[in-house]
C-alpha cells in the first residue's frame, strides 16, 4: 500500500475537536504495527472527498497489514502511545468514512441550552429566525432547544412562535416563513450535568444532520455555576465528530480576576479558545460596529482622535426602569460589574485603539489588549456609587432597589455608578475617560460623547459671554435608542447681527436608512456560525479587563462603602457630578 502524509489534529479528547495547529506525520510506521491515527482534520471542505478516501486507506491498510516488529522502536513509544491516548475506535472510523461523499454539504445544528429561559425566548430564538428570514443560514440547518423542562417538540414550537416578527420592511409571506423556520425547531429534555442526556442529544442531531459533515453550535443560556458541567458534557458527547464545534458563553465571566481565570481555565479543559465565543451584546449593535469605519474611514475624524484635541470623553448608560424580579441575579454583580466592565469597557477600548493591522478578528483584538493594558487600575477616589430609592412622581410610587423582593434586606450593591478611567499611552495621556451607568434614571440611551478642546484664541469667545463649554465641540454616537450619529457645531444666526448658535450635524438611522436594524444577537449569533471571532472577547481581553476593576470592587466590599441613594427617575446621585467636575468635565447629557 502507498505510504501517504495525513493531517492530524492532536486532540486530548477523542470527541473535541481542536484548533488549527495541526501535525504533519507520516503513518508508515503506525499502519505497520495496526495502530490507527488521531482523528483526521476535515477543516477544509475542498479536501473532504479526498480525506473520506485516505481514511477508507488507512482503515483497510490498519485491518488487512499485520503487525510487524519495528527496528528501535522506543523513540517511537511515547509518541504512539500519546496517540493512543486520544485515538477513536476502528468503528469511529468506519462511521466517518461512510458520509456520503456525494453530499459536498455541510449543516449546521444549533442548540440553545436553557431554552426555556427568558434570554431564549427573547432574544435567542427571535434572532435566529431572523437570519433565516433574510436567508442568512445555512441550506441545512437544524435547530434544538435543551432544558430541564419536560417539553414536546410542539411545545417548543408554541413557545418560540409567540416571539417572533417579521422585518417591518419585509413582511410578505411572514407566516409561511415561521411555519418553516418552526418545523426546523425540536426539544430535548434533559440535566446540564448529565453525560447520557446529552449523548441522547448528540443521536438526535446526526438523525437530523443525515450523513452530512455536522458543523455544531452550542448557545449557553444557563447561569454561570453550571457553565463548566454542560461545556464538559457537551465536549466529551455531543461535539461534532467531523465538523466543528463552538461554544457561545453568555456574561458574566467571573465575579472578578481569579474566578474569570478559573473558569477560563476549566472551560479550556474541554475547549481551545478559538472554540470559546464570549458573547457581550453590546458589541453587536449597529453604532459600535460602526465607531471603527467612522474613525478610519472618514479622513476628518481619524488626526482628532487623541489627546491633542479631544478634551474627554463620556461613556452614558441609562435604563429608566430598575431590576423588577431580576434583582436577585443583579444583587450578586451590581452594575460595576453588570455593565462596567463589559459594555461599556469594550466600548471604551474599541474607541480608543490604534490602527490594527487588517479587520481579521485577532489583530483588532491584539489592539484592545493593548489599550486596557495601558490602562490605569481603577482607584476608590475615582468611583462613585449609588443606589436607587422609592420616589412618587405624578401620583405614582415607585419602589426603593431593596423594595425588591428578590434583593436581601439592606443590600449595598450599586445600581448606579460613575468612574474615571485613563489610559497611560502617547496618544491619551491626562485625557479622562468618565463612564456612567444606572438604573432606574431618568431616560433610557447608551450613548459616546466626545467633548473636544476649546479653540485656541477664539475670536467669538465674547460671544459665548462666560460659559466656553457652550463652544465646545462634541460629537455624539447615540448606541440606543433612535441611533444616530451628531456633531454639535457653532454657526451664526442669521441676520444683521453677530449672534451664535450650537447646532446639530444630524444622521438619524430611521430617517436615513429604511432598512430595520437588525438586533445585535443576529449579528453575533451569524458571526459565531461563520466563525467570524472579531466581536466576541479573547481570554487575554477578558484578564486584563478584570484587573482594572477587581481591587476596587474588593474595596468598595470589604469597606462596606454605602452608596449615595437617589430618587427612582432622576438623574442619578450628585456626586457623579463632583466628580466630573475634578476633571474640569461636565457631563453632556445634562442639556437634554
Amino acid at each position: 500500500m502507498a505510504t501517504h502524509s495525513y493531517s492530524l489534529l492532536p486532540s486530548s479528547s477523542s470527541s473535541s475537536i481542536h484548533g488549527q495547529n495541526h501535525q504533519r506525520l507520516n503513518f508508515s510506521s503506525y499502519i505497520a504495527k495496526g495502530v490507527l491515527p488521531a482523528k483526521v482534520s476535515f477543516h477544509s471542505r475542498r479536501n473532504y472527498h479526498l480525506n473520506v478516501v485516505l481514511m477508507q486507506d488507512v482503515i483497510a491498510g490498519a485491518v488487512a497489514t499485520p503487525a510487524t516488529p519495528v527496528e528501535n522502536e522506543a523513540p517511537f513509544k511515547k509518541l504512539r502511545d500519546g496517540i493512543l491516548s486520544s485515538v477513536p475506535s476502528t468503528q469511529e472510523f468506519k462511521e466517518a468514512a461512510s458520509f456520503d461523499v456525494s453530499k459536498d454539504e455541510s449543516t449546521v445544528s444549533i442548540t440553545v441550552v436553557g431554552a426555556s429561559g427568558d434570554l431564549a425566548k427573547k432574544k435567542i430564538f427571535p434572532a435566529l429566525f431572523a437570519l433565516y428570514y433574510e436567508g442568512c443560514l445555512p441550506k441545512h440547518f437544524t435547530i434544538f432547544g435543551y432544558a430541564r423542562s419536560k417539553m414536546t417538540d410542539a411545545e417548543l414550537r408554541n413557545m418560540v412562535s409567540k416571539t417572533l416578527a417579521c422585518r417591518i420592511d419585509k413582511r410578505e409571506n411572514c407566516g409561511e416563513k415561521i411555519d418553516q423556520f418552526l418545523k426546523r425547531c425540536f426539544y430535548h429534555s434533559g440535566q446540564y450535568d448529565s453525560q447520557e442526556n446529552f449523548a441522547e442529544l448528540d443521536k438526535k442531531l446526526k438523525e437530523h444532520e443525515g450523513g452530512r459533515v455536522s458543523n455544531r453550535l452550542f448557545y449557553l443560556s444557563i447561569p454561570p455555576n453550571i457553565f463548566i458541567d454542560a461545556v464538559k458534557c457537551t465536549s466529551s458527547s455531543a461535539s461534532s465528530g467531523i465538523g466543528w464545534t463552538r461554544v457561545i458563553v453568555e456574561k458574566p465571566f467571573g465575579r472578578d480576576s481569579d474566578s474569570s481565570a478559573a473558569l477560563t481555565k476549566a472551560l479550556k479543559q474541554y475547549l481551545e479558545e478559538d472554540q470559546i465565543f464570549r458573547i457581550d451584546h453590546y458589541l453587536g449593535k449597529e453604532l459600535v460596529e460602526n465607531l471603527s469605519v467612522l474613525r478610519f474611514s472618514n479622513l476628518i475624524f481619524e488626526p482628532l482622535w487623541s489627546r491633542q484635541y479631544i478634551r474627554n470623553v463620556q461613556l452614558i448608560f441609562s435604563e429608566d426602569f430598575g431590576t423588577e424580579g431580576r434583582g436577585g441575579y443583579f444583587d450578586n454583580y451590581g452594575i460595576l460589574r453588570d455593565i462596567m466592565q463589559n459594555h461599556l469597557l469594550q466600548i471604551l477600548a474599541l474607541f480608543a485603539m490604534e490602527t490594527p493591522v487588517s479587520l481579521d478578528a485577532e489583530d483588532i483584538r491584539n489592539e484592545k489588549v493593548k489599550v486596557l493594558r495601558s490602562m490605569r487600575p481603577l482607584q476608590l477616589e475615582d468611583v462613585v456609587v449609588g443606589q436607587y430609592k422609592s420616589h412618587t412622581k405624578g401620583g405614582v410610587t415607585y419602589p426603593a432597589y431593596i423594595d425588591d423582593n428578590t434583593v436581601p434586606k439592606g443590600s449595598l450593591t450599586p445600581t448606579f455608578a460613575a468612574a474615571a478611567l485613563f489610559i497611560d499611552n502617547a496618544r491619551w495621556d491626562g485625557v479622562p475617560f468618565l463612564m456612567k451607568a444606572g438604573k432606574a434614571l431618568h431616560k433610557k440611551r447608551a450613548e459616546i460623547r466626545v467633548q473636544f478642546r476649546h479653540v485656541p484664541g477664539n475670536l467669538y469667545n465674547q460671544n459665548f459671554e462666560t460659559d466656553l463649554d457652550q463652544a465646545t465641540n462634541e460629537l455624539i454616537i447615540r448606541v440606543q435608542p433612535d441611533e444616530a450619529i451628531d456633531l454639535k457645531i457653532n454657526n451664526k444666526v442669521p441676520g444683521l447681527g453677530m449672534r451664535l448658535d450650537h447646532s446639530n450635524l444630524n444622521l438619524h438611522y430611521a430617517a436615513r436608512y429604511s432598512k430595520e436594524i437588525p438586533d445585535a444577537y443576529e449579528r453575533l449569533l451569524l458571526d459565531a456560525i461563520e466563525g467570524e471571532r472579531r466581536l466576541f472577547i479573547r481570554s487575554d481581553e477578558l484578564d486584563a479587563a478584570w484587573a482594572l476593576f477587581t481591587p476596587v470592587l474588593k474595596e468598595l466590599e470589604e469597606k462596606n462603602i454605602i452608596p449615595e441613594y437617589y430618587p427612582y427617575g432622576s438623574r442619578g446621585p450628585v456626586g457623579a457630578h463632583y466628580l466630573a467636575a475634578r476633571y474640569n468635565v461636565r457631563w453632556g447629557d445634562l442639556g437634554i
